[in-house]
């Protein structure tokens, strides 16, 4: 029975390894089911055993050669195929995970791919900011601002230096200031633009460079005979040449001043100044003056006194003041040399009491102009609703010889004048500059727009008066006496 038990003991163990090829999880069961068999109560004895055992004692028989043998039999083997298929299911589940997991690895690998080349572009543009000449990573921006204001400095310096505005100046100066307000932005916000700024500011150097040199070669103006008008109109003013202040005071803000022309004698000097009184309207007082010099140094031919004169509006032609009677609608005409009214005489249609007076100056009703071609009168009518309305005077009787009416609204201007038969009209751009913006030619009747700027002293422009003899404007700005040279267009 030994040697039985060894041979059942073998075939066992060759069954458990069978199973473990198919599936090691399968073995157990098996034996499970196997084992009852095999732990069967012996037949002979009757006796049960309380715990199984694996092996038991079989009927067997011994052959002729003295072998014992013995019958064994074992449980159903069935191959465990639900198990294989759920085993299967499971292999492939895992595997299409496996390849979802190997898919995004790809992904990630060619992205990893793409940002190395991007961080290696970065890599040559930051070494390339590095080798230029400009920082991006730490901008001076008080350098910056010093070399504006140098700049800033230059073309102030250029604008004192030049006869009259200059358009390109006036453009540069412009560009220096919104140049300004973009470093302060690009200070607090975008400093990746600072080549850009850079540029800007080489450019206008460069600009400036040009006007300077521009400056530097010396060009004549076009001369033209006093009291001719064979140029082209109005095309530059100077700076203005302060006087001094008018011989009343600094509180006699409103009046009018200028040269006398005279026709017959355009070498003889006489000079006249007008202030109102304290309220701006009446005119009472006015001094004459027999030279420049005379006029710096306070020294009056005679000052004489007028009692119903009102308004800036005088003007002097031939030797006769014309000015506009106290709260009337009269011109008046009044000798110099015996201080009397000469002549009084209703202009038609005007009107007065400061209804449609200019911008910022009061009670100037009634201007009166001289230009080469004689007296003028600048007003208002009903009819023409506010406009500038031009008469040319007969200055011997006061008539009206012909009369133009403009589209120019005249309370939107701050003063006009007469030059060659054309009225130029002018408004404020700001508290030290007055623009000439608007004409008016009586000779073919068109208007337009121009643009020649006049720096002055103070706010207000009280009266301009245009004399064909030296070719300058006499200007009347806030109690002070201003003159200007004028470039004609050749």
């Amino acid at each position: 029975m030994k040697h039985t038990q060894v041979a059942v003991l073998l075939f066992m163990q060759s069954m458990i390894a069978l199973a473990g090829t198919m599936a090691a999880t399968e073995v157990t069961p098996h034996l499970n089911r196997t084992l009852p068999y095999l732990t069967q109560p012996s037949k002979t004895t009757g006796n049960l055993h309380t715990a199984p055992k694996l092996f038991a004692n079989v009927s067997g028989s011994v052959d002729d050669e003295g072998t014992c043998q013995c019958s064994v039999y074992l449980p159903d083997t069935t191959f465990p195929v639900q198990k294989a298929e759920q085993l299967e299911i499971i292999a492939a589940t895992l595997s299409e995970k496996f390849e979802t997991e190997l898919s995004q690895v790809r992904e990630y690998s060619k992205m990893l791919e793409l940002y190395q080349q991007q961080i290696l572009n970065l890599t040559i543009r930051v070494e390339h900011m590095e080798k230029s000449s400009v920082s991006y990573t730490e901008l001076d921006f008080q350098l910056l601002k010093v070399e504006i204001s140098d700049l800033k400095r230059l073309v102030t310096q250029l604008k004192s230096s030049l006869v009259g505005s200059n358009v390109i100046v006036e453009q540069i100066y412009l560009e220096i200031t919104n140049l300004t307000v973009l470093v302060n932005e690009l200070e607090s916000l975008d400093k990746t633009n600072i080549l850009a700024i850079r540029r800007q500011i080489v450019s206008l150097q460069n600009q400036l460079k040009e006007c300077e040199e521009g400056m530097n070669k010396t060009t004549v103006p076009p001369y033209f005979p006093p009291g001719s008008c064979i140029h082209r109109g109005l095309l530059n003013v100077s700076q203005p040449y302060i006087v001094k202040l008018n011989w009343r005071g600094f509180s006699y803000k409103y009046g009018s001043w200028g040269r006398d022309y005279s026709p017959s004698n355009t070498g003889k000097e006489v000079y006249w100044v007008a202030p109102l009184n304290t309220d701006g309207r009446y005119l009472e007082y006015y001094r004459i003056y027999s030279s420049f010099d005379n006029l710096l140094l306070f020294k009056p031919m005679y000052e004489s006194r007028i009692r119903y004169g009102e308004g800036s509006g005088a003007a002097l032609y031939n030797n006769y003041l014309y000015y506009h009677a106290y709260s009337s609608r009269h011109m008046v005409k009044h000798d110099l040399k015996t201080n009397t009214m000469v002549l009084r005489k209703e202009l038609p249609d005007a009107v007065t009491s400061n209804r449609f007076s200019y911008a910022g100056v009061s009670w100037q009703d009634i201007d009166f102009a001289v230009d080469e071609s004689g007296l003028w009168v600048i007003y208002s009518t009903e009819k023409s609703m506010g406009n500038i309305v031009i008469s040319k005077l007969n200055e011997t009787t006061l008539d009206v010889l012909n009369t133009w009416q403009t589209r120019q609204y005249k309370p939107s201007v701050s003063n006009a004048f007469m030059l060659c038969g054309v009225l130029y009209a002018t408004r404020p751009m700001n508290t030290r500059k007055e623009e000439i913006f608007y004409m008016y030619d009586t000779s073919t009747g068109q208007e337009g727009s121009i643009s020649v700027i006049m720096d002055k002293k103070l706010d207000t422009i009280q009266s301009i008066d245009y004399n064909p003899t030296d070719q300058r404007l006499y200007v009347y700005n806030d109690g002070y006496l201003l003159r200007y040279d004028v470039t004609f267009q050749p």
